[in-house]
């Protein structure tokens, strides 16, 4: 039997493309896309076929005692309010049969744990001809989950991205698996998301593990989205090739080339003023040489295009500014 890698591409959603170039962050204000998911109604209709979900409590009641009308956000409103301040794409995560209709006008459906596990949902959903992000349910093995998304491919035109949302480890908590996201890739040849909820703190880690984007929380604040963006920005630099097609996208990679380049300088300049600052004989005058020539080569060996010829006039500008940093600080330091 065949192990080699399904050839299937990328995902269009709107305007934004999902597994080529850089990666993506859908979430917050600030991501390159939204996606909305209203509470449950009471009441709701359910898809045919699906089993009933118990009621999770008694009926809200009014200060009176009297039953109320659930203020529950529906798919249309929550659609609507993203709309009204968002220009670019919008994902929706139907909860029942109900919400279909007004999912139709999104970009793209979200299907989560929950509904991963309602096959005639699963079915509805893809019907929409809609792109289909497909969250793991924390329980589900990597065949049952990329099973469930060949299911959706036959209806949404194989137009389907994987969301690793990670397994239950203990009561309430979750825990991405990066080992599984990664294996759905390979196994798949489908892009695959990284779910951080409200959280960014694995933003770098997914973006190293080959998460082709990231899936914040919908209500996720400019910081969250911030931080995941300049995951991606950095890491996806470093560990994710891109092939542009065009002198805005290679520009756009450039880019981010430069901004993790700005982050190893400064990096860089941070440890060298600590070596100034341990070493008997600092500054220009302490330079050495020989060690320098072993670094270029070091280099060299990493960036062979450029070779020892053209890196060692960069990082001797490098080191130089490094030094000029120091004895500057050294003077502050004694004024």
């Amino acid at each position: 039997m065949s192990t080699a890698r399904p050839e299937r591409g990328a995902v269009r959603v709107g305007t934004l493309t999902v597994g080529a170039g850089p990666a993506v962050v859908i979430g917050g204000p600030g991501a390159d896309a939204r996606w909305v998911s209203p509470a449950e109604h009471r009441g709701r209709a359910r898809a045919a076929g699906s089993p009933a979900e118990p009621p999770t409590g008694p009926p809200a009641q009014s200060p009176t005692g009297s039953p109320v009308e659930s203020t529950a956000e529906s798919m249309a409103e929550a659609l609507g309010r993203v709309r009204a301040r968002w220009a670019g794409p919008v994902l929706a995560e139907p909860r029942s049969a109900a919400d279909l209709p007004a999912a139709a006008g999104a970009d793209g459906v979200v299907l989560g744990a929950a509904q991963m596990r309602d096959p005639a949902l699963v079915r509805a959903a893809a019907g929409l001809g809609l792109p289909v992000l497909l969250r793991r349910a924390p329980a589900a093995t990597l065949q049952e989950w990329l099973a469930v998304a060949d299911r959706c491919a036959a209806g949404c035109g194989d137009r389907v991205m994987l969301c690793e949302s990670g397994s239950r480890t203990e009561p309430g908590g979750t825990t991405l698996d990066l080992a599984l996201m990664r294996a759905a890739r390979e196994r798949s040849g489908r892009p695959v998301l990284a779910d951080l909820g409200a959280d960014p703190a694995l933003a770098a880690a997914a973006v190293a593990a080959g998460a082709d984007g990231l899936l914040l929380a919908p209500d996720a604040g400019a910081e969250e989205t911030l931080a995941a963006r300049e995951a991606v920005r950095i890491v996806g630099a470093v560990t994710r090739r891109e092939v542009p097609e065009s002198v805005v996208a290679a520009r756009g990679a450039i880019d981010r080339v430069d901004a993790a380049l700005a982050v190893l300088l400064e990096r860089r300049a941070e440890l060298a003023g600590t070596i100034q600052r341990l070493k008997p004989v600092g500054g220009f005058a302490g330079r050495d040489m020989e060690r320098e020539r072993r670094l270029v080569a070091e280099m060299a060996r990493r960036a062979p295009t450029l070779g020892e010829a053209r890196l060692a006039p960069i990082m001797n500008a490098v080191i130089e500014a490094g030094l000029h940093l120091a004895e500057e600080r050294r003077a502050a330091a004694r004024d």
